[in-house]
């Protein structure tokens, strides 16, 4: 018996090894993310890009989050998932903020830089997805690192779009409206990750109560 409990032990560690690995990763890509974007967007004059790199800084928070729950108990996933929850709503929060300041008198981004930076944001985002798809399971925080990268993925795209429509238009609108945008994607992916983390908290109540 004593055998096959080392056996299952060496591979809970392996597994959780990986899962460190993955987290690790991505944790570092969407750092790079940030600076590049931040970088970028100050130079460029992009509210969007600006906003996707702050995105990029609370998925990384996020990611460290759920790092520090790997191999911990089913309580404090759930407690790390809120967290993340949380820590993205307060980003929209800080996006919309941003978003407001720049409204009135900004002057037009740079529509190719915006669509270059975006796209190598998205071939990013499809290494962090294909990383964490690696994942099997139900953990939370693998589920909300998924959802921030899909948001990420969707964000991205649509800055692509709108570097095109601010070079066709000559206007800065677009980067404006995509900045409302960012801010309801993350509302929205701070939301989904609540609710994930609710119905995980009661899935782990019913498995206590009948063991």
């Amino acid at each position: 018996m004593s055998g096959s409990h080392e056996v299952g032990g060496s591979e809970m560690d392996a597994k959780q090894a990986e899962d460190r690995r993955i987290l690790l990763a991505v944790l570092l890509i969407n750092l790079s993310q940030c600076v590049g974007g931040v970088a970028v967007g100050v130079w460029a004059s992009s509210t969007a890009l600006i906003a996707a790199a702050l995105d990029n800084l609370a998925d990384a928070s996020v990611y460290a989050v759920s790092l520090y729950a790997v191999g911990r108990s089913a309580a404090i996933k759930v407690r790390a998932a809120r967290l993340s929850g949380w820590l993205l709503i307060g980003l929209a929060v800080a996006l919309l903020v941003e978003v407001l300041r720049r409204f009135f008198g900004g002057e037009p981004p740079l529509g190719p830089a915006m669509m270059v930076m975006a796209a190598v944001n998205a071939g990013l985002n499809l290494i962090c997805l294909k990383l964490l798809k690696r994942h099997q399971g139900e953990d939370v925080n693998f589920k909300a690192s998924a959802i921030f990268t899909s948001n990420d993925s969707i964000v991205n795209l649509a800055i692509v779009v709108s570097g095109a429509l601010v070079m066709w238009w000559e206007s800065n609108l677009p980067d404006l409206v995509l900045g409302f945008v960012a801010v309801a994607i993350a509302a929205n992916g701070g939301r989904e990750i609540l609710v994930k983390a609710s119905e995980a908290a009661g899935n782990d109540g019913s498995a206590k109560k009948r063991d």
